[in-house]
């Protein structure tokens, strides 16, 4: 039997054909020194995304695609993704290129000199380059997040993050479980580490998120995590976690 890969690359997208093909370039010149895998998941889009997925797939023996057969949302897209990686520790990233995968490796180096006892590591933005009115909804949700949940992140909503996938998997799942990552981690007794990165603005396309989706449902969902956290019983956690085995390429899964 092999050895687990180094990292596993996961990327949600839905709706993101233009973004596809320099977004995959540029994972591979970021990661090139690593032994990875990039799984994208394919959250029911409506476009031209399947055909850009499997252009570049061509060539690539390294690059996995899922597919939901419809849209779950980019925290069900993840824990597919999260579910079928070969490799022991996990990097996300948003698929519409606002993310820099130059940062993953500054963030595995990261997660690695913390040591077995750190869980994540949170990529936080810098310079953001959404719209004010985006902007003004972030602010909100981080101010009112950080005030209730207190878990020392200024930016949750970044979707860089490398974190070991036997910590995800203890995580309780629900549709904003991204959002609230550095919480539930630590919930697990585990610590989180921090690493500025740089937004960059959109590579093609439009939003596939409103207000709705980043407001109103968010606190519903702030309230439920208040609560875990709020119940949960300090128990120790194993020194080695078992985690299950990944699940074959190119495959439809749920959703």
């Amino acid at each position: 039997m092999s050895e687990p890969l180094r990292l596993s690359v996961v990327v949600p997208m839905r709706n993101e054909a233009g973004n596809v093909a320099p977004l995959v370039a540029e994972i591979e010149a970021a990661c090139a020194g690593l032994a990875f895998e990039l799984i994208c998941v394919d959250d029911g889009s409506t476009d031209a995304t399947p055909t850009a997925l499997a252009a570049a797939r061509v060539g690539r023996p390294w690059f996995r695609v899922l597919r939901h057969s419809r849209g779950g949302g980019q925290s069900a897209a993840v824990r597919s993704g999260v579910l079928a990686a070969r490799g022991e520790t996990v990097a996300t990233l948003d698929g519409d290129g606002q993310n820099d995968p130059a940062f993953i490796p500054i963030l595995l180096e990261a997660l690695d000199a913390a040591g077995a006892g750190t869980g994540l590591a949170q990529g936080q933005r810098r310079g953001r380059k959404d719209g004010p009115f985006k902007m003004l909804q972030s602010r909100i949700a981080n101010g009112v997040r950080g005030r209730i949940l207190k878990d020392s992140t200024r930016d949750t909503g970044c979707g860089l993050k490398v974190f070991r996938r036997a910590v995800y998997l203890r995580l309780p799942y629900f549709d904003a479980l991204h959002r609230f990552m550095p919480a539930l981690v630590a919930r697990e007794g585990f610590a989180v580490v921090h690493r500025d990165v740089v937004d960059r603005p959109r590579l093609t396309g439009v939003s596939n998120y409103g207000l709705f989706d980043r407001l109103w449902v968010g606190l519903l969902d702030l309230a439920g995590v208040w609560w875990l956290i709020r119940r949960k019983h300090a128990d120790p956690h194993p020194d080695e976690i078992a985690a299950p085995a990944g699940t074959p390429a190119d495959q439809d899964v749920g959703c």
